[in-house]
């Protein structure tokens, strides 16, 4: 027995079980990969790399195959034959994590398997198991993964299951009210993280005494909080509910006892929806928490006090309460007695300042410090020593007064600076430029800095994105700031910058946001702006510059372009940006001339075209009509000629459904949100501290001017994204108003006044159901107001004024019973209130009679004019013929 046994192994290695593997091996290299070097056709195979045999029996007990399949595969669908397992009788441990499968082909049949690991790969579905042979199994992990649809019931049978993780899946529906996960009483961990659950949690699961943790956050769940099981289950150490619809309110009280608590998580979706209470009534707590996150929730209503239970608590490492409507003097003893504290955010709520810590204490553990929105008053002198390794610095919206302290210079690993929208005066510290030399992101915008803008002798070399707008920053742009080369936002708006714009801006060949507007630059573009391949956003507007655009300029990528009041003249050239991405184009208030041209419409993604201002003439071409994801359109203030196009209807104006979302109000722009990732053992409780995540995005809102009820109005972000509006007032437009503009039914406001329009109002114009704005007056529209105009419900502003409307205006109900006199003005044969003129008594000019009076009319005024008209015309010539006589030629 013991010669057939040692027969079948090699070096101690079963020989069916190193056959298995080496099939493994080329199921993880195939096409073409070279993976598991160490698993050769001969030798041990318990002394391979990823692979654990038992001491005696010598069997596979652990196979750790995790992300064994070469990234340069991961293009290609694979999937692995569950077959190849089938020998490995013993093995206890199977992890076949990052490995980029698409699934397993059969059945699962392991007896011994107690731990199984398809973390980050990409199963569409959970692999079959057979459930009479899989019954040890206690840890299950299928994070990262592309499971849709319910969670799967088959996972429901593995009662004894301690450890079961579907964070970041695409899941859904409502988890079982009863039995379902409350099956499983031995669970400890329960991790059904971001997905997209819905309904209630279930009661049920506070029974799972055994439960350290559970994480149910960024889900679509709602109901009450579950207040009640986090009660009740008194093992919890982890426990995180955030980025719900939960609604309720939940008391720090009853977890006074919960002694292994480290982490709690509730961040609210919605201000008012999630109470909490940590006051009432006081409480001396047993925990000792490692991260706290009670964000945008409704705080210990009403005092909103900081929670004096946070006095008790030495060891933080991430405390985030921030827009929680908190008040009193700002917490500085908090940062003295958890000196390892790594995040702080108390931002948006209204704790007042100063900031009084000891100058001679030291953060070393701290990474990132938010207290934005908050009345702090100013920044402490000695700010940069006693943070020195601070990674994030958000101090903006805080009422921050004074000057800059040169201590930021000390902050050497600084990568992110806002403290913009402050009262922040004098001049940038040189030491901060000279020191901060890691620093990515910079805001100081919205401040009275002034002088330059980069301190002399900066060295940002990797600056990322630097809004230093709405300032009083002088003088040229410096050259200094071409250290800056991996630049990707530059904002020096309304500032008081001179010269003009250097050549070397080219340099930046991965700026996508350049905002240089209300300044006082002049002189042309020069010819490094073609480099710019990459621009998004592109602001020069309100400054002194001239020219055109250099003919090389193509601009492949941009959405969004503000030439207004630049001095343009000629015609609008094919020396535009040739970019199919164009969202945005503001040439407003230039000296243009010559005709729209016709390849405008190339620009098919357009939703905002402003040619405000300009000398256009010529009429509106029709291919302006290809534009069909326009929302909102002025071409007003020029010479333009001729009709209005028919096609118009053909034209979005505030269909949503045509236009992606968001896409015109807001932006990504490149900025910073910081966070700090934590990992939690649930076998040991233990948290250990994991890397600084840093988010380059941040949404920015375009700003649009637009006529609308009579005023100039500036809409932005969602607002803007609402609006739709078209103006063609103040040109020479002649002919019919098309019946087909009445089907414009999203459009919010249309401005055709100071035109020769002629003919009557189109009925259509009913359909307008969302209009607030409509001005017609100026032209020489006639005929009767339409009566079906009154169900326009939404109507605010309303001028036909200054027409040759006839008939009576329109009854007194809806919007247009608050419509005035000056509403009608100026259409004499208009009748019926608000105007003075009683239908009953209009005065008819000569002419307007009723048809059978006419032909009687003309000869009576034919019979008593003509003597009159012969001796005037005969008197004209004695005239003439007596001036002759005095200046003869």
């Amino acid at each position: 027995m013991v010669k057939l046994l040692e027969s079948n192994r090699i070096m101690g290695c079963l020989e069916a079980e190193r056959v298995a593997l080496l099939k493994l091996k080329d199921a993880f290299n195939q096409p073409n990969g070279s993976a598991l070097s160490s698993w050769q056709r001969h030798g041990d195979c318990c002394t391979w790399e990823s692979v654990k045999c038992d001491n005696i029996t010598k069997r596979v007990i652990h196979l750790h195959l995790n992300y064994t399949r070469p990234y340069y595969l991961s293009n290609l669908q694979w999937f692995l034959n569950a077959s190849y397992f089938l020998p490995f009788e013993d093995l206890q441990w199977l992890d076949l994590s990052g490995n980029y499968l698409a699934g397993l082909l059969g059945e699962i049949r392991l007896k011994n398997l107690q731990k199984l690991n398809f973390r980050d790969n990409l199963l569409t579905q959970v692999p079959s198991f057979d459930l009479s042979t899989s019954r040890k199994i206690e840890k299950l992990a299928f994070g990262f993964n592309l499971l849709a649809g319910n969670l799967p019931e088959s996972i429901m049978a593995f009662t004894s299951l301690t450890y079961l993780s579907f964070y970041v899946n695409n899941l859904n529906g409502s988890l079982p009210r009863e039995g379902g996960l409350c099956k499983l009483k031995n669970l400890q961990v329960l991790d059904l993280s971001i997905n997209h659950f819905m309904g209630h949690i279930p009661n049920c699961l506070a029974n799972l005494s055994s439960l350290t943790l559970l994480d149910v956050s960024d889900n679509n769940f709602e109901g009450t909080l579950p207040s009640s099981i986090i009660y009740n289950l008194k093992s919890l150490a982890y426990v995180s509910l955030s980025n719900n619809h939960f609604k309720g309110s939940l008391s720090f009280n009853l977890l006074a006892n919960h002694s292994n608590l480290q982490v709690f998580d509730l961040i609210s979706s919605t201000k008012q929806d999630v109470k909490i209470e940590t006051e009432n009534p006081p409480f001396l707590p047993s925990f000792q928490l490692k991260i706290l996150r009670v964000a945008n929730c409704t705080l210990n209503e009403p005092t909103s006090t900081i929670p004096t239970f946070l006095y008790h608590q030495h060891d933080l490492r991430m405390l985030h309460i921030g827009q929680s409507s908190m008040k009193g003097r700002f917490p500085n003893w908090l940062l003295e007695n958890n000196t390892n504290l790594d995040y702080l955010n108390l931002s948006h709520n209204f704790l007042k300042g100063p900031l009084e810590l000891n100058p001679t204490s030291k953060f070393p553990s701290m990474h990132i410090f938010d207290v934005s929105s908050n009345p702090i008053g100013e920044i402490p002198p000695y700010m940069g020593s006693i943070f020195r390794n601070l990674i994030t610095l958000n101090m903006s919206s805080s009422s921050l007064q004074g000057s800059l302290p040169a201590s930021l210079g000390d902050m050497r690993q600084l990568n992110n600076l806002d403290l913009s929208h402050n009262n922040l005066s004098g001049y940038i510290p040189q030491e901060f430029g000279q020191g901060s030399n890691d620093l990515r992101f910079l805001k100081l915008s919205n401040n009275n800095l002034h002088g330059p803008f980069l301190p002399a002798g900066s060295n940002f070399t990797k600056l990322i994105s630097l809004h230093q707008a709405n300032n009083n920053f002088k003088g040229k742009i410096p050259d200094g700031i071409m250290n800056s080369s991996e630049l990707r936002m530059l904002d020096l708006s309304n500032n008081q910058l001179q010269g003009e714009i250097p050549n070397w801006i080219g340099s930046f060949q991965n700026l996508t946001f350049l905002i240089l507007s209300q300044n006082s630059l002049h002189g042309s573009l020069p010819i490094g702006f073609c480099k710019l391949t990459e621009l998004a956003y592109l602001d020069i507007s309100q400054n002194n510059l001239s020219g055109t655009l250099p003919k090389c300029v193509t601009m492949p990528k941009l959405g969004y372009l503000y030439l207004q009041s630049y001095q343009f003249s000629g015609p609008i050239t094919t020396a535009m940006p040739n970019s199919s991405f164009l969202f945005t184009m503001n040439l407003m208030k230039n000296k243009f001339s010559g005709q729209i041209p016709k390849w405008i419409s190339s620009f098919s993604n357009l939703r905002i075209l402003l040619l405000k201002g300009n000398k256009l003439e010529g009429s509106i071409p029709i291919d302006i009509c290809q534009l069909r994801n326009i929302s909102i359109l002025d071409l007003s203030n020029n010479n333009l000629s001729g009709g209005i196009p028919s096609c118009l209807n053909n034209l979005a104006f505030g269909k949503l459904d045509s236009l992606d979302e968001n896409v015109l109000g807001k932006f990504v722009v490149p900025w910073v949100t910081t966070s700090t990732e934590f990992a939690f053992d649930p076998n040991t409780n233990v948290l250990m501290e994991g890397q600084n995540t840093q988010d380059f995005a941040e949404y920015d809102e375009q700003d649009v001017d637009f006529m609308s009820k009579f005023r100039y109005e500036t809409y932005q972000g969602d607002i803007l994204d609402l609006m739709s509006g078209l103006d063609f007032s103040e040109n020479k437009l002649t002919g019919q108003i098309p019946s087909q503009m009445g089907y414009l039914s999203r459009m919010h406001a249309l401005n055709l006044s100071n035109n020769y329009l002629t003919g009557p109002i189109p009925e259509t114009f009913s359909n307008l159901k969302q209009i607030e704005s409509f001005d017609l007056s100026h032209n020489k529209l006639s005929g009767h107001i339409p009566s079906q105009l009154t169900e326009l419900y939404h109507l605010s502003v309303f001028s036909v004024a200054h027409n040759n409307l006839s008939g009576k205006t329109p009854e007194r109900v809806n919007q247009f019973a608050t419509f005035e006199e000056s509403s009608y003005e100026g259409n004499p044969l208009l009748c019926g209130l608000p105007l003075d003129q009683n239908c009953t008594s209009v005065v008819k000019p000569p002419g307007i009679d009723a048809p059978f009076h006419r032909q009687d009319d003309f000869k009576d005024t034919f019979v008593y004019s003509f003597p009159v008209s012969f001796f005037v015309a005969f008197l004209g010539v004695i005239v003439l013929l007596y001036f002759n006589s005095y200046f003869p030629f």
